[in-house]
């Protein structure tokens, strides 16, 4: 390989370096970061009806608002309650199943959103989960 530098590689580097256009920072991939505005709810303490209420409130104000990204706080039911009743559902009454349940099962709803997925550890882990909300047409 020799050392030598061709003419018309020096004349490209010099048009390069006098010109405007620049090299992307490949370490700095903003399309991989999500610059859109989230909110967060924590549903801790709410009946199953409460819960759905608010949730159905919260996700039509949120797309209104053009917010793309929600976190809901569920709790994992560690301290429900409806174990003591043999006539309530042991899964379905714990708000980490039913509410999204009840999104999934609501037409209104589900024209809103692009997908549903657990939270990540540092944002409530299997007690939360995100839904990710369509853009306002």
């Amino acid at each position: 390989m020799s050392n030598d530098i061709s003419d018309k590689d020096k004349e490209d580097w010099k048009n390069f370096i006098l010109g405007k256009e620049k090299l992307p920072n490949k370490d700095n991939n903003t399309k991989l970061k999500s610059h859109f505005e989230t909110r967060l709810i924590d549903l801790h303490g709410y009946t199953l009806e409460q819960a759905n209420k608010r949730i159905e409130e919260f996700i039509k104000k949120s797309y209104i608002e053009n917010v793309r990204k929600l976190t809901v706080v569920t709790g994992k039911g560690l301290h429900s309650q409806n174990e003591k009743n043999p006539y309530v559902s042991k899964d379905l009454s714990i708000l980490k199943y039913s509410v999204p349940e009840f999104i999934l099962n609501n037409k209104s709803l589900k024209k809103m959103i692009l997908q549903i997925e657990e939270a990540k550890i540092e944002d409530g882990g299997s007690g939360a989960f995100y839904i990710y909300l369509k853009k306002v047409k």
